[in-house]
């Protein structure tokens, strides 16, 4: 029997979203050995030199600017016929000949950006099914397209915003966020604690610092003023720079301070921590819900994420709870 060919294409715009179709990729390989799998991230993969200054700009702009990110989230429209002409000419012109390479049974798409560019291939005559996976706890416009043939949504709240929005319910399926299965096992903490070097005590999880959370001096006295008492462990993703500027500074030389790097091991750090502190991503938000650990976000992100900590605040496991500089 010839395999299934699943396409997972996602966007650098976060790591989550690549998150998710990684995790798909995983699960789908293990539901059955008759099903092939490959991720993309899809602009990364058509302009390796392009899409790595456009993406940290967009970083930099989440860091220095979150009002300006916030109000663009809230009014955000779907892509008419002009812009994703013009978002197809820019950088993705070869998206056809990828597909047509690739020859997939069906496409998976975890960020809306290739969402929108397969959905204008298909009005063009690629046939192909197209299934979309919204990765928050919440839903702009630019996710919805007619050629569309399946949505998987977190939450019911989100089925509904389709629904209003004209998408049919047939197309629609509550699923929740996909995670890597990891985070829903439970490993020996002592294991865990002696791979980190870490002590047995009150521990704090902070991420998010890859998106420059980090980068203020009230965050840093507030956080490392309890490091006598409190275990911190700071993962700053791919933010060499920050990482770098923090073992340098004397508040975080402590032996209670942990400093890392990108780790695909942030189930085992969750599983051994109290509390994790965090911008309140869908994909981080859901893995801290599968682990059951209380979560702080951080208020720079209020406006642009208040739907996903709604959501999370109902589960009575998240709020906003400090740095008055943002307030």
């Amino acid at each position: 029997m010839a395999k299934k060919r699943v396409l997972l294409l996602s966007e650098g715009f976060g790591a989550g979203h690549t998150q998710a179709a990684h995790a798909l990729s995983s699960s789908l390989r293990q539901l059955s050995p008759n099903i092939q799998t490959k991720v993309l991230e899809l602009g990364s993969f058509l302009n390796p030199k392009i899409a790595p200054m456009i993406i940290s700009a967009y970083r930099k702009t989440i860091t220095t600017r979150p009002r300006l990110v916030g109000y663009m989230y809230r009014h955000q429209k779907s892509f008419n016929r002009f812009t994703a002409l013009a978002l197809h000419r820019m950088f993705y012109t070869s998206t056809k000949n990828v597909v047509r390479q690739l020859r997939p049974d069906i496409i998976v798409c975890t960020h809306f950006i290739p969402s929108a560019v397969i959905s204008r291939l298909k009005r063009l005559g690629t046939n192909v099914p197209l299934c979309t996976v919204i990765t928050d706890y919440d839903a702009h416009d630019t996710w919805i397209s007619p050629e569309v043939d399946r949505y998987f949504v977190s939450t019911p709240e989100v089925k509904r915003k389709l629904l209003n929005r004209g998408v049919s319910q047939a197309k629609i399926q509550v699923t929740g966020i996909p995670i890597h299965p990891d985070f829903w096992t439970h490993p020996g903490k002592n294991e865990i604690r002696e791979r980190f070097g870490l002590t047995e005590m009150p521990t704090v999880l902070v991420m998010g610092g890859g998106w420059g959370i980090m980068n203020d001096e009230v965050v840093h006295d507030y956080l490392t003023r309890w490091r006598k008492d409190v275990q911190i462990i700071f993962c700053l993703g791919h933010n060499e720079e920050a990482r770098e500027a923090m073992e340098q500074n004397p508040r975080f030389q402590h032996k209670h301070i942990h400093i890392l790097g990108f780790t695909r091991e942030i189930d085992k750090l969750m599983e051994v921590s109290d509390l994790l502190v965090t911008k309140p991503g869908g994909m981080t938000c859901t893995e801290g819900l599968a682990k059951g650990i209380p979560m702080l976000f951080h208020q720079r992100f209020r406006d642009r994420k208040k739907r996903i900590a709604n959501t999370s605040q109902h589960k009575d496991l998240a709020s906003y709870p400090f740095f008055g500089s943002y307030r």
